[in-house]
Formats: C-alpha cells, structure tokens, sequence
C-alpha cells in the first residue's frame, strides 16, 4: 500500500512539475509558477537543478508550437510537387519563416535535400533536455577556469575568448553559460568552487534590493547639477567620484576614487577610521599626488565625512559636488568599482588589515585590466594616451 501511495504521490509531482514548466514557458516568473500550484520557492530551485539551469523543452509532438511529424510528410510533398516557401506556409497555417527555418535546419547536410522522417529525428535529438553544456568541453573549461582564477569577470573572459581563439567556435562561450555553469551544480563543469573568484563570490544569483542611504547634513555644499558640463559628457579626464567601503561594524574604511573618463581607480588608505577629520587629511594627501591636469573636479555622497569639504578644496584645488540622495543611478562608475573592490575586501571584515601597500597592489591590478566599456583598453593605458604621459601609476596614500 505504502508503495501505490508513494507513486501516485510521484505522479502527481510530475504533473506538476510539467505544470510549472507550461507556465514558465508562458511568460510567467518561477516565482509566480510555483505560486500558482501551490508549491514552495524551494522546489522550484530542485527543479530548476534537476533541469540544468535550462527550461525543458517539451516533446515535439505535444506542442502546436512545433512542427510534427505530419507537417513534416506535408512540407516534403509540397517541396517535391515544387511549392514555394510561403506557399507551404499557407497550406499549414504556418508563417513563413516557420517553413524557412524548418528547411534550412532539417535538410539532408550533403545533397540539401528534405527527408521528413530524418527532419523530425534530429528535431527530437535537439529537444532532449538537458542538453551538454559548452563547458563540458574540458579544453574549454580549462581556458575558462584560468582566467576566473586571475579574477576576470564572465563578460571579460567571453570577450578575450573570440580574440584570443577567433575562428575557432568550440573555444567560445557566452558570459551567461559561464555564469550558468558556475550557479547551477552538476551542470556543465564545476570544479574546484570557482564561483569564489566572481566579483562577489556568490554561488547563485541574488534578486537586488533597493538599499537607501541617508545623507548626511552637508553646509555649503555643491549638488550634481552644478558640476560643469565636461565632467557629464566623459571625454576629458580629471573628473572623479569618490566613496567609502566600510568594513566590519562599520569602524574601518577604505576610501576609494574612480576617474570618470578612463575608470582609473585609487584606493585612499584609511589607518585612523573614516570621521571628516581623517578623511579631510587623506584626500589632501592623495589630490595633491595628482598631476594639475587630472584634478578638475570630485563628486561624493552626502556623508557625514565629507563635512570638511570646503577645507578640502582650498587644500587641492578640486571643487567637490555632491550627488543627490537617493539616486544610485547618478553615480554608476563608482557603485561598479565598489563592486569589483569587494572581490578583494569583503564586506564584513576588518579593512584595517588591509596596508598602504596592498591598497597599491590591487589598484594596480584593477588598472592593469581590460575593460569592455573602454574597447578592451586598460585604465592605465587609457589615460596615460589621454594625458600624453609614459606611465600613470595608480596611488595608495596614507594621511
């Protein structure tokens, strides 16, 4: 009796499992699929782990969306009494490009020539689920890994792929099947936790909060529709945006700064905490670094460790304008640098291990990558052309 129980308990979670699916397939989110039969946000994960990471493809033949085996014996009758393409599509009740495509995929590979009952072979083999990942392809893998080790984004490794292995598709791979393949277990090649070297070390994807920050209470300040035109349109260098990560409790810092035009990064060491005090020293120190050319403006957040801004600027030179609260969409460059410095210190933990000279070393690092928002330039290269100078080398500076 228990058995009986057990696999009818089976079949019906196949059903609606295959229910999820449909709806899926429909446009609807995961999350209001699994709503809608009544089952958990966990199974939805099992599913979507034992499926691959991929949306099943459901049997040729249970589908009005896809041709079957029928359709297929009409298309060769039609071809062979010399019926054009559209036609054939008139005869089905298909659009055109239904019949195109079903011709151009399913035609016999040496004489072209369209058998239906191979046509509908190799459309079931193309719709069994889960398929091989391109990473299954250990040479590949190998290729991928490396770079993850050295901390290249998923987009940065797609990218050198198709120009370090042009011409050679088995050596490709999207940034999304990397990603894939690093989130969903037993799919595609995994290894040694690989996913520890992505920007934030995540094992799988996480929905983004809205995260408000309150300002602080700034006199005198400048707000972002007061900086100067040249600093919005990104073609001069000289203009940043500066911020804090904060460590563990919020009692270290480390301040940062990202060169709007070439996102040339340098990493401000904060030994003595993060009030206005030791900020005002630590961004007088590091301005004065600079070259006069790379120092025209300086964009922050409305924190409290900006109060002394105005000392700031009479101490370098460089205008500081503030961004307007709430509004994380004005200061993109800075929010993806935080991003990619949070590789190297993790959010909760005591950035004061953290020396003036490891500060250095991962600046440099960043600034010695290539980017793709700078046509696979290096922000050091970038504006060393921009600034007619040899070499630019990234600044750690402590107050």
């Amino acid at each position: 009796m228990s058995e009986v129980l057990l696999t009818a308990s089976r079949l019906v979670m196949k059903v609606r499992e295959n229910l999820f699916w449909d709806r899926v397939r429909e446009g609807m989110s995961a999350s209001a699929a699994c709503e809608s039969i009544g089952m958990g946000r966990k199974q939805r994960f099992r599913w979507n782990k034992a499926a691959g990471g991929r949306i099943p493809v459901p049997t040729v033949a249970s589908s009005g969306r896809f041709l079957g085996q029928e359709e297929r014996l009409r298309i060769a009758d039609l071809r062979l009494g010399g019926a054009d393409v559209r036609a054939i599509a008139q005869d089905l009740g298909r659009v055109a490009s239904t019949i195109s495509r079903e011709l151009r995929r399913n035609a016999h590979p040496a004489t072209r020539s369209y058998r239906p009952c191979a046509a509908q072979k190799r459309c079931e083999i193309r719709a069994c689920r889960p398929k091989p990942g391109r990473l299954d392809v250990r040479q590949l893998a190998a290729v991928v890994e490396e770079r993850l080790r050295k901390s290249w984004s998923p987009q940065q490794i797609s990218d050198d792929l198709a120009v370090a292995f042009a011409g050679q598709d088995e050596l490709q791979v999207s940034h999304e099947t990397i990603y894939q393949s690093l989130y969903v277990q037993n799919c595609g090649y995994v290894g040694v936790r690989p996913h520890r070297h992505l920007r934030r070390g995540r094992s799988a994807r996480k929905s983004r909060a809205a995260h408000l920050i309150t300002p602080g209470r700034i006199r005198d300040k400048a707000l972002l529709s007061e900086r100067p035109a040249e600093a919005n349109d990104g073609v001069i260098p000289g203009h940043w945006e500066g911020d804090l990560i904060v460590g563990s409790a919020s009692v270290s810092a480390i301040a940062t700064l990202v060169e709007r035009t070439t996102r040339f990064v340098v990493l401000v060491h904060l030994p003595n905490g993060h009030s206005a005090t030791a900020l005002h020293d630590a961004l007088i120190g590091a301005l004065n670094l600079m070259p006069a050319m790379l120092r025209r403006s300086l964009t922050c957040d409305q924190g409290s460790e900006l109060a002394r801004h105005v000392e700031i600027t009479k101490g370098t030179g460089v205008p500081i304008f503030f961004w307007d609260p709430h509004s994380p969409w004005q200061r993109g460059t800075n929010e993806n640098t935080n991003g990619l410095l949070r590789h190297y210190f993790p959010k909760g933990t005591d950035l004061n291990a953290h020396s003036a000279q490891r500060l250095l070393e991962v600046a440099t690092e960043l600034n010695e990558r290539p980017r793709k928002t700078l046509n696979r330039s290096t922000p050091a290269d970038l504006l060393s052309r921009l600034t007619s100078k040899k070499e630019i080398t990234p600044v750690a500076s402590t107050p």
